[in-house]
């Protein structure tokens, strides 16, 4: 079994919380306040988490500049105060994480069914 630093956990509760108010956000028609509140605390929980280092190549790897690009300028845009619109944009690193999710053992099965699989990779 592998050991949990404290770290982790602190970065487990911050993307959770992020998560958490990115869904608040978008409930309550698109706050802007919420949905940046939101983007902050994922972020900071992803670094938390897996580490300041891959956090960054996992952002800037040249295949997923796209994605990242798109992740990055939305959350820009949802600071700026045009919520709906940063979302809209937030969308295109939506392959990204797909990709992701189908390397994790229960959720890759499943994202990997033929009808789920015509979700474009990135």
């Amino acid at each position: 079994m592998f050991q949990i630093t404290d770290y982790q956990k602190i970065g487990i509760g911050l993307t959770g919380f992020g998560l958490f108010f990115l869904f608040l956000g978008v409930v309550f028609l698109f706050d802007k306040g919420l949905l940046a509140l939101g983007n902050i605390l994922f972020l900071s929980g992803l670094a938390f988490v897996i580490g300041l280092e891959r956090t960054f190549r996992f952002f800037f790897q040249r295949h997923k500049l796209r994605g990242s690009a798109a992740f990055f300028g939305g959350i820009f845009v949802v600071l700026i105060g045009w919520p709906l619109v940063g979302m809209i944009i937030e969308i295109g690193f939506l392959p990204i994480v797909v990709n992701f999710l189908r390397r994790i053992p229960v959720l890759g099965t499943i994202l990997n069914l033929p009808i789920l699989n015509k979700i474009n990779s990135a």
